[in-house]
């Protein structure tokens, strides 16, 4: 296996720290205002494709998979071209531009959510993959990672991987001086600001984790956004406070949270409606069994074999 992308982006770095092979090509987002940006953009997009085909002829893959986003596009134009077969992955309640535009040439299309008009055999609904390090352990043994009481309800608080702001400061305002267990993951950003407010031995706060998995199994209760880390929310069983990013494209993150509050398993609250939050958190964790139902519902609509059934997917394509 080896990988294509940017290299102006995080995976020169990541893909080979992790030991593979990356191949780069310019490529950029277009911006959604008529700029000089947007035909920079588009004259990358434009040669993308011939780039893209010189480095599948030197790879010669049985299969190429796109994972999202604007990178994908010209590989899976090309391998179209190339008659290789081709498969793509949508992560959000919502199909993103470039994967609008790149899926007419993928053979196969695997999505996290169901999506309106997007079925037949072409589409599968798979979830999202969740990492090894997302997998969830006993209880017992996550709270005593990170020194947590084992005989009180804990909150999880987690907004996402640079931290979310408004969520922080919530958080620390409504509970550094009294109030349940908390587990807060506050992103690098906010970590300084926040940690001398802390007053509480049984309030973690912490910058990030390795051990997110963990992190998930300590708690009763978790505080996100709802970005691709809701899958690993409700693998793990956990009933959610989901607070959407109110900025994200076409509003995907509400779309996300919608699937898991009709599923049971989750609350939505509007940014606008934060200080709303903390009176929900003791509520919910005064109330065992409506905590235990929601648990139920997360675990009836987690998909945590996705990654197993797109490789299945990808071997399928190869095949064929």
């Amino acid at each position: 296996m080896t990988l294509a992308g940017s290299p102006d982006r995080v995976e020169a770095r990541l893909v080979p720290e992790a030991g593979y092979e990356l191949d780069t090509f310019r490529i950029e987002g277009f911006p959604r205002q008529p700029t000089p940006a947007l035909v920079r953009s588009l004259a990358l997009a434009a040669a993308a494709p011939s780039v893209c085909r010189a480095i599948l002829r030197r790879r010669r893959p049985d299969v190429v998979f796109g994972a999202g986003g604007f990178v994908a596009g010209p590989v899976v134009l090309a391998a179209a071209t190339m008659r290789i077969p081709a498969a793509l992955a949508e992560a959000d309640a919502h199909l993103g531009l470039a994967n609008r535009l790149a899926s007419p040439f993928a053979r196969r299309v695997f999505l996290a959510y169901p999506l309106a008009g997007r079925n037949g055999p072409r589409y599968r609904v798979v979830g999202r993959p969740i990492p090894e390090r997302a997998r969830p352990i006993s209880q017992a043994g996550a709270r005593e990672i990170f020194e947590l009481p084992a005989d009180q309800p804990v909150l999880l608080v987690a907004g996402a991987l640079a931290g979310a702001r408004s969520i922080n400061e919530l958080v620390v305002e409504s509970f550094a001086e009294v109030g349940p267990a908390i587990l807060h993951i506050s992103g690098e950003r906010d970590y300084e600001s926040l940690r001398r407010r802390v007053k509480r031995t049984d309030y973690r706060l912490i910058a990030s984790t390795d051990r997110i998995g963990a992190a998930y199994s300590a708690a009763d209760l978790v505080l996100s956004r709802a970005g691709s880390g809701v899958w690993e929310v409700a693998a793990a069983g956990k009933p959610a406070i989901l607070v959407p990013y109110p900025f994200a494209t076409a509003d995907h993150q509400a779309r996300n949270a919608e699937f898991f509050v009709r599923a049971g398993g989750a609350v939505m609250v509007r940014e606008l409606d934060l200080e709303d939050v903390p009176d929900l958190v003791r509520s919910m964790l005064g109330d065992p069994e409506r905590l235990a139902r929601m648990g139920e519902a997360m675990r009836r609509v987690a998909k945590p074999s996705a990654a197993e059934e797109i490789a299945e997917g990808l071997i399928e394509l190869a095949s064929s």
